[in-house]
């Protein structure tokens, strides 16, 4: 009798689930038509098909007194529909490359999707981590593959190369330093920072790199900002103009960074600095030294 009885709920246990995936894909039709949001992942859509069906099997068998005749239909017609789903997904992988990652604390998910024909990438704004909505267009056309790195639990770095085999990057950004208000990075870490043999250098003129004796300046107008906690440091070396835009570093404010540009004190706690490459690249912590001394330009 108690057999019986765990039979039971476990089928309806089963019959529910089905029931609750099955209002997931409702719901996810009526956010894609109303808010233009969609799976973090296209693949979910087919994966949750998958369960749904799996489900559904489980809670007959349970249910109801099914022969074993029937039970070997119901299992095949499962099966063909599973290969099927699969199938459908590894045809969707072929055409959408999908870049997807989640923060060290779980918080945050980065998510870029990838045309494999049209070699357009677009950066989506996840939301309750399973969706996600379009926010803008990578500017490049991508090749290869996206390497991501997380400067800190809300800033995601991704480093990919275009299709003229220019190098770049694009930060992802979940957080801010500032209480909610805009700010500008470069003005933000005004001064000396130091780590070692390596220096950054930010002062009216632009953001100098000391990288143990190599020094690269990069005015104003070669930085991009993301966010309010993240900039990329362009190449601006007129004689190579194909490199004109490619990213040379990344510099990141850390969870501890104070700006105290309203309390007229200067910057507080770390920032990061980030080599642009393909390769492995250590990201380097450095801590405020003071405001900036005169230095040589190369």
């Amino acid at each position: 009798m108690k057999q019986i009885i765990n039979r039971k709920i476990g089928g309806w246990l089963f019959f529910l689930f089905a029931i609750g995936l099955f209002c997931t894909q409702l719901g996810s039709f009526y956010l894609q038509s109303r808010y233009s949001m969609e799976y973090t992942d296209n693949r979910i859509f087919y994966l949750i098909n998958i369960l749904i069906l799996i489900s559904l099997v489980l809670s007959i068998f349970l249910l109801l007194p099914v022969t074993k005749k029937w039970k070997m239909i119901i299992v095949s017609i499962l099966l063909v529909f599973i290969v099927i789903f699969v199938g459908l997904m590894i045809n969707h992988s072929k055409k959408v490359n999908h870049i997807v990652s989640i923060s060290p604390d779980f918080k945050n998910v980065l998510v870029i999707k990838e045309n494999k024909v049209t070699g357009q990438a677009v950066y989506y704004r996840t939301y309750y981590g399973i969706f996600a909505r379009q926010k803008e267009m990578l500017p490049y056309r991508t090749i290869g593959e996206f390497k991501v790195v997380w400067l800190a639990k809300d800033i995601a770095t991704v480093t990919y190369k275009a299709y003229d085999h220019t190098l770049h990057q694009y930060i992802g950004t979940y957080g801010d330093r500032n209480g909610g208000s805009y700010s500008y990075v470069g003005s933000s870490i005004h001064g000396h920072w130091q780590a070692d043999t390596v220096r950054v250098i930010s002062d009216s003129e632009g953001i100098t790199i000391d990288n143990n004796g190599e020094i690269e300046h990069y005015n104003w107008v070669n930085i991009v900002q993301f966010g309010t906690t993240a900039i990329v440091l362009l190449e601006n070396n007129e004689a190579i103009f194909m490199k004109n835009n490619e990213a040379k570093w990344t510099i990141a404010l850390n969870l501890n960074f104070k700006s105290n540009s309203n309390a007229a004190l200067p910057p507080s706690g770390e920032i990061t600095l980030y080599k642009a490459s393909m390769d492995s690249s250590e990201p380097i912590t450095l801590g405020y030294e003071g405001e900036t001394a005169a230095h040589s330009k190369q």
